[in-house]
């Protein structure tokens, strides 16, 4: 007797997983979730999972929700989906209204009997959804859950759900066991009575972003480090500048530093180390980093001016000092003599350029690069 492998599913919501709710089926007003496309097609090639869809949509039909009002936004949908390269194999859509108590109103499962016909491993499926009903069809299936969203999940179904997130990134990441990476993306809020930060960063980023102190000079510092690092940043700042540029500019490096550790997470994978040699006119820069969880600092710069512009050199090495010991980072700076500028440029180019070779990802490789099994 020949055997034939069971099938596996991802029943999938619509409003709230697949696009932003809120567009009550007009089509200028539909969005989808950030991520959805790159994710679902990597599932969908790196995986064996069927897609299907199962959607509760009330009342269609009814003077509240014309069927073809209904049939465009759905069109439109899964029109561009398609236009992907993502193909969902079946549709299940219940137009029933709660009071209607109909079977296949999620969590009632009458739409996907078909499951249940022993083709379809379903303990090996799951259900997403943002409801607590699409993890009750979950478990009445005898799939599991993936819970679209941020809920506290309740006592009942912690053996269903397996995963809550909000990020399609980190969905597809779980299902594609690893195969997609995660976005390193972390945010931090740090206020204190000096200052206040609220930051968001993308280690995986297009060098998008800014950050405005007030402080002239130092945030065209700051711009070089998003722009030639890759990262992306963004957020706000609050500072005492009527007393002087200091707490901005240490805390900024503190912030900055604790979201690069925070976003690295265990450091699987990266390079750890980053370097680089830069010219900029009439100076070099050498600047050389490593994220091994200890702060050492070096700095071997000799600014023969006071301030450049209104702006203390003297709060060039704070700054780095301070992003050192709130990154745990080893950090050597150099820079031969010149510009006053054009050396204080050229450190923050050559910085954030050590940066992005150090948190570059290897994509064949998910191991710690120290032999101390820790970082």
């Amino acid at each position: 007797m020949e055997f034939k492998k069971q099938k596996r599913a991802l029943f999938i919501d619509r409003d709230g997983v697949l696009v932003k709710k809120g567009h009550k089926n007009r089509p200028e007003d539909i969005r989808f979730m950030e991520g959805v496309f790159t994710s679902l097609k990597a599932i969908q090639d790196y995986t064996d999972y069927a897609l299907v869809l199962v959607s509760n949509q009330d009342g269609v039909g009814t003077p509240a929700l014309p069927r073809e009002v209904y049939e465009k936004a759905q069109d439109l949908i899964m029109g561009t989906i398609a236009g992907e390269g993502i193909f969902f194999s079946d549709i299940n859509v219940d137009f029933s209204l709660p009071e209607d108590h109909c079977p296949g109103r999620k969590p009632g499962k009458a739409m996907l009997e078909s499951y249940e016909n022993g083709e379809w491993d379903l303990a090996s499926s799951f259900v997403i959804g943002d409801r607590k009903t699409d993890m009750e069809l979950a478990r009445s299936l005898g799939a599991r859950g993936i819970w679209f969203g941020n809920e506290s999940v309740p006592e009942e179904l912690r053996d269903t759900v397996m995963l809550t997130s909000e990020s399609w990134n980190e969905i597809a990441s779980f299902l594609t066991g690893g195969k997609v990476k995660k976005v390193r993306r972390a945010t931090l809020v740090r206020n204190t009575n000096e200052t206040g930060f609220e930051f968001d960063l993308s280690l995986d980023g297009t060098g998008k972003g800014r950050i405005i102190t007030g402080i002239g000079f130092f945030d065209h510092m700051t711009e070089q480090i998003v722009k030639h690092s890759g990262i992306d940043l963004s957020g706000t700042f609050r500072g005492d500048l009527e007393v002087d540029e200091h707490h901005s500019v240490e805390d900024f490096a503190i912030t900055l530093g604790q979201l690069m550790k925070k976003a690295l997470g265990d450091k699987r994978g990266i390079n750890r180390y980053g370097s680089d040699i830069l010219i900029m006119d009439d100076v070099v820069a050498t600047v050389a980093l490593d994220f091994s969880g200890r702060a050492e600092f070096i700095y071997d710069v000799d600014f023969r001016r006071e301030y450049i512009g209104t702006f203390p050199t003297e709060m060039i090495q704070h700054f780095f000092k301070s992003f050192s010991n709130a990154a745990e980072c080893n950090l050597y700076l150099h820079v031969t003599q010149g510009n006053s500028h054009h050396m204080a440029e050229v450190l923050f180019k050559a910085f954030a350029r050590s940066i992005k070779v150090a948190v570059k990802r290897n994509p064949a490789s998910d191991e710690l690069p120290s032999t101390k099994g820790v970082l």
